[in-house]
């Protein structure tokens, strides 16, 4: 018998197996299912809050709020001190009067607080983008050109962008490593799921083995339709999960114009590369348990 023989009689027999036992079939690939999918919901959040931080750090400023009565002369003076530094791209000046009319255009209801005061409620300030590449500055220098700014009698406070961001990244890693973890846990108890499946029905052939080998039948003959069962549930349960993580995207996407939360998580759904992994991975599971479950006592 060839190989390709060998494999089709495999897959026949496995496939046989599966319809046979389809109730604790269907448990075991409703477990890999859950498993990936729940892997899946996590590296999906990631994957679109990495995109948003990386957005966002593209649009970072930082923004140097001067204080009260800080003349335009001495608005522009800073503005052009602050163009001399060599990881600065853009400075933009933002007058006590700009400050208050972007106020009123992003939030017109509360406009008629700023207005009628004898005096501009919204302090001057500079609006600092850094440069990226080559010509981004050092952390410790990047640091100590802003404390050198906090310190300076013109300036009240220095918000700088990249402190939040730097915690959204934090809080991204812990999610990640969430996410692994409960997958893993999973994924372990969907490997013993598909081992028990196995060795239920190689028990339940045990008859028919104990004659294929005595009429000289190799183990990888014997064990074959078993590794493949094993593989069979395991890209079952990869393409459930995938079905469900697709449809899960699908509906968050259609909220995401009514919902912040559904808009970062649902922008872009997973890469080829990491529907592959999880294919793989389903994959995996399934043969592992196959494996794990015919030592030669399950036989």
């Amino acid at each position: 018998m060839t190989l390709l023989q060998a494999l089709a009689y495999f897959a026949r027999e496995a496939a046989v197996n599966l319809l046979r036992s389809w109730k604790v079939s269907l448990l075991a690939v409703l477990t890999i299912a859950v498993s990936l999918c729940l892997g899946g919901t996590f590296l999906l959040a990631s994957r679109n809050l990495g995109g948003a931080v990386e957005r966002w750090r593209a649009e970072a400023r930082v923004v140097v709020y001067l204080q009260p009565q800080t003349s335009a002369p001495e608005l522009a003076r800073l503005a052009a001190e602050a163009r001399r530094a060599p990881w600065v791209t853009a400075v933009e000046p933002v007058s006590a009067a700009l400050a208050r009319r972007r106020f009123q255009e992003a939030f017109p209801s509360l406009g008629g607080l700023v207005e009628g005061l004898g005096q501009e409620p919204l302090p001057a300030s500079l609006e600092i983008a850094l440069a990226g590449g080559k010509r981004r500055a050092g952390r410790a220098e990047l640091a100590a050109w802003l404390d050198s700014w906090r310190r300076r009698p013109e300036v009240s406070l220095v918000d700088d962008d990249r402190e939040w961001l730097a915690q959204l990244e934090t809080f991204l890693a812990i999610v990640r490593g969430i996410g692994l973890a409960l997958g893993a846990v999973l994924l372990g108890a969907a490997v013993f799921t598909i081992a028990s499946v196995i060795r239920l029905t190689a028990y339940l052939h045990h008859e028919e083995i104990a004659t294929m080998r005595l009429v000289g039948a190799t183990e990888f003959y014997i064990r074959g339709p078993f590794y493949v069962e094993g593989l069979l549930q395991g890209l079952l349960g990869a393409a459930v999960a995938l079905i469900g993580l697709l449809a899960a995207f699908r509906a968050a996407h259609a909220r995401a114009g009514a919902s912040i939360f559904a808009s970062l998580l649902a922008t872009d759904f997973l890469s080829p590369r990491q529907l592959a992994w999880l294919v793989l991975v389903g994959a995996s599971a399934g043969l592992l348990g196959a494996v794990a479950s015919l030592r030669r006592e399950a036989l």
